[in-house]
């Protein structure tokens, strides 16, 4: 179930990220040749319903359409188009699917979407990586900032070239930047809501600035000096027996305050209340990164309210019930000094 070209089908640049599906039908890694080598992997549409990714990489494609003529790419590319079918309904994913930033290791018994993406990173290894950009969006209100797997210079230099804003995690290790971070410098660029201008400039101007980069060995140290790093320590779900929302409904067994995603990236002291409860039977479940339930660590039920038991930031949040219940209610950082 993947297409590999060695150019971009005719007409791709006039097609929005809903109508790949007609083109592409399938995920689709696609080989285009530049001045420098190894190639730029980007990734794109992971998530069909996060069209920031198509959005750039069309606009930075159709300045370079003719990079087989008299404008070549300074260097080449590997765009992997990921969840066509999904971006065709603007959906994350679709319910025949699983997510396609959760398909890059194998399982016992492999997925074909997993079968797919290993071919993806064999086609990718064989090839050689200058770094892998994974360019994706939120959906609750959240800053820009770069996601790395691996805290060495060349990982921190490509970070704090698209933010100062920088998390750093090692779980799920099922994510494309887990398994590209493996071979070459990687990372995932959270660009803010769909469809935004400012995410579609600063994706654009991102993926342009790391192909015109000769070598990370080129940047000063100084470059990271004044990075804010932060780690993932645990992701937040809601049990799927409980009822939730983000207004005052009665009958739901957790209420999270109505506009919660202004929450995201503010360091939020103990005692802060992250939401009020039915009845004391009802909790939030919080993994860590080594895959242990930690809940009692942060939270705390008092008075009806659930409360932070520890000072911690978190990050996308997010008050779209759809992809709380698919994903996640947020992840909880904390900062890391260098």
């Amino acid at each position: 179930m993947l297409t590999i070209l060695d150019r971009l089908p005719d007409g791709l640049l006039d097609l929005d990220a809903d109508q790949l599906f007609a083109v592409l039908k399938q995920p689709t890694l696609i080989h285009l040749q530049g001045d420098r080598q190894p190639s730029l992997f980007v990734s794109i549409l992971l998530h069909g319903n996060e069209t920031t990714s198509w959005l750039a990489m069309r606009e930075l494609l159709r300045k370079y359409q003719n990079y087989n003529q008299n404008q070549r790419l300074p260097r080449s590319l590997s765009l992997f188009i990921g969840n066509v079918e999904a971006a065709q309904q603007r959906q994350r994913h679709l319910a025949h699917q699983p997510d396609y930033n959760r398909i890059w290791q194998m399982s016992p018994q492999p997925l074909p979407e997993q079968i797919m993406a290993q071919q993806v990173i064999a086609a990718m290894r064989s090839r050689g990586v200058f770094a892998s950009i994974d360019i994706h969006n939120n959906t609750g209100r959240n800053p820009h900032y770069g996601c790395i797997t691996r805290l060495d210079r060349d990982s921190l230099q490509l970070a704090r070239l698209f933010d100062r804003n920088v998390v750093y995690y090692t779980s799920p290790k099922t994510v494309q930047s887990f398994a590209f971070g493996e071979f070459c410098p990687a990372i995932v660029v959270e660009c803010g809501q769909p469809d935004l201008p400012d995410g579609t400039a600063h994706a654009l101007a991102y993926v342009e600035t790391c192909l015109n980069l000769e070598s990370f060995a080129n940047l000063p140290e100084s470059a990271i000096a004044d990075i804010n790093l932060f780690h993932t320590v645990a992701i937040v779900k809601i049990p799927p027996e409980l009822n939730f929302s983000f207004c005052a409904n009665p009958n739901d067994d957790i209420t999270f305050p109505a506009a919660m995603d202004e929450l995201n990236f503010c360091e939020l002291p103990i005692g802060t209340t992250f939401g009020k409860v039915k009845t004391e039977n009802a909790y939030l479940l919080a993994i860590g990164e080594d895959g242990v339930e930690k809940s009692e660590r942060f939270f705390a039920i008092q008075d009806g309210e659930i409360i932070l038991k520890k000072s911690v930031m978190p990050s996308m949040l997010t008050l779209n019930e759809a992809i709380v219940r698919q994903d996640c209610l947020c992840y909880l950082m904390e900062r890391l000094t260098s």
